[in-house]
Parts: structure tokens; sequence; C-alpha cells
């Protein structure tokens, strides 16, 4: 099984490494001062006990370089995939599955969705088409991804807690491909289930970045804080409140309600969160696919999301302000 881990930062770094140790034939996409390190000294893993590993890995800036795989596990940031899909052409044969590990709404999320809203494209989070048109949806597999990790610096993962990378069809299927996939990715010590209902999970780790995020980067709060904060608090639960209610007339349950997810985020601790560290380090931030597809969503279903909108245009004026968003 040859699987390219395409964007190996943090979480691709963490399930490179784990899959190298499994003995899997794995390659890496990166580029820069991390690329140039794990060229020269192999990729180190240190793990939640401290223990660092480093393995030898085959990584290059160039996808030409490694060849068609069975596997492409894209972990970018959800604005980086687009631009780069003309370049990973060379990874994709006849019979590639391109597992689609990254936060927010997935482009595919209607392919096979099995309502009136199939193939409805989302242009918050595949501008032009370029992912649908340049993957093709049935190669797709989805992937919710929980783990914490972070680059220490170039050449080495820190990884901070969690290790379950969820998987799941668009139909709901649990397909030859889903299992071979979890079974691998099982075999490297990772819990990976094939979920029936992958857009339930979608949702729930949404519900967070939706709101957490951008009211971290606004305040500079981290999570303890921006839970537990009467006046921000009210507003992560009515900008989860109005993204329910668009998830659950496109079919989605939730396991948990408004209150214990807030919860969940106070318990993680002073956490800063992906927005508010992309902010203080001057990178692009994930507004449109964390904040902006869900109220995409909200005009497809004819959903009202007056406190999304009014948060999601001042992240917006945040981040040019730093000139981190030019949409």
């Amino acid at each position: 099984m040859k699987i390219c881990v395409f964007g190996a930062g943090a979480i691709g770094g963490y399930m490179g490494v784990k899959l190298a140790q499994a003995g899997a034939e794995v390659s890496l996409v990166a580029r820069g001062p991390h690329l140039a390190a794990m060229q020269e000294n192999g990729l180190t893993l240190i793990e939640e006990n401290g223990e660092p590993q480093t393995v030898k890995v085959r990584a290059s800036d160039n996808p030409a370089d490694l060849g068609p795989q069975d596997y492409v596990i894209v972990t970018l940031k959800a604005h980086s995939v687009p631009p780069v899909v003309p370049n990973m052409q060379p990874l994709i044969g006849e019979t590639t599955t391109i597992v689609s590990g990254v936060n927010g709404v997935p482009w595919w999320y209607f392919h096979k969705i099995g309502t009136d809203l199939e193939g409805t494209r989302l242009e918050t989070v595949d501008p032009g088409n370029a992912q649908w048109d340049g993957f093709g949806p049935d190669r797709v597999l989805g992937c919710v991804v929980y783990p914490a990790a972070e680059v220490s610096q170039p050449g080495t993962i820190k990884h901070i807690e969690g290790n379950r990378f969820s998987l799941g069809e668009p139909d709901g299927s649990k397909s030859e491909r889903a299992t071979a996939l979890s079974q691998a990715l099982s075999a490297a010590g990772l819990k990976a289930p094939v979920r029936p209902r992958l857009r339930d999970e979608i949702w729930v780790k949404l519900w967070g970045n939706l709101s957490f995020n951008p009211i971290s980067a606004l305040t500079h709060a981290t999570l303890d804080v921006l839970c537990t904060d009467a006046g921000t608090r009210d507003v992560a639960r009515h900008m989860m409140l109005e993204a329910q209610e668009i998830a659950e007339k496109l079919g989605v349950k939730f396991p948990i309600d408004v209150e214990r997810r807030i919860d969940g985020g106070a318990a993680v601790g002073a956490h800063r969160t992906s927005m508010l560290q992309d902010l203080d380090q001057g990178r692009p931030m994930e507004i449109d696919a964390l904040v902006g597809s869900v109220q995409e969503l909200g005009r497809i279903t004819g959903t009202p999301t007056p406190t999304i909108d009014t948060v999601l245009a001042l992240t917006k004026l945040r981040a040019r302000s730093s000139g981190l968003y030019s949409a």
C-alpha cells in the first residue's frame, strides 16, 4: 500500500511517522526548512510521554518525484488545497483514493448525500470547483482529524494528545478502500473507525471551530477563558445554535447539546486556537472553511445566521487589516 501524506506539517507528520514505523510505504510532501530537515535527518516525533523517535522518510516538494499512490491523505489547511490541485496530479492513478483530512465543511459534502441537494458545490471551500473537477468526488474518502500536534522545530513533530482519525464514505458505506486504510492506520497504533454517518462528526467538530476560532482571533482569549466568560460563551452558543439549525435541515444528528460542547472546549484549558496562532504568526487564516462555509450553507438552506454573519464580518476585517485575508 502506497500512502502519500500531502502537507506533512504537524498532523501529517504525526501520521507519517506512525505509518512508517508500522512498515507502510509512506511518502511526504512538504516544503521549506521543515522539508530540508526531514530530507537531511529524517522526521522526529516526540510522543506524549516525551520519548523522541526518528524515522527516515521519503519526502519531497515535487509530487512528480513520488508517482501514483493508493492513498493521498491531504492534511493541508483548507484554503491551501485548491491552488495545488494541479501539482497533485502525478500522485493520482486510476484507483487512487483522496483522503480529505481538512478542517471545516468539506468540498465533497453534497456528494452522494441522498437528498435534492446532491452535487451542490461550495464556493467558500472549493472556489472554481478546483477539487471537484481536479480530483473528482468519487475518489474521496472523508476523514475527521482529532489529534493535536505541532511542529516544534523543522523536522520535529510534538504530539500533544489524541490519536483518532474517523473515516467515512460520502454514501455511508463500509467500503473496501475505507476498511483497508482503517486497518493500516490501526496497525500504526492510531484509532481509525469507519463511520456510517461521518457528517455528524464533521458538524460536532465544526461547532467548536466555527465559534471558538474566530472569537479567539478577535479577543486573543484562550479556550478556557472564552468558554467561561459569560459574554463570549453566549456569542459561541448563538453561533452553534444557528449552525445546528442548518445541520439538522441537512439531516445531521447531534449526539450532544450545545452546552456540553462548550463545556468540552473549556475543559481543554488554556489552549490557543489554530486561528489565533495563525493570526499571531502572520499566516493566512481558515476563515472561509470554518465560518464562511456555514454562512453559505445557511443561504442554501434558507436559514438566518445573524450571529455568524456578525462574527464573520469582524473576523474578515481583522484578518484583512493584518494582510492575512484577501477575499
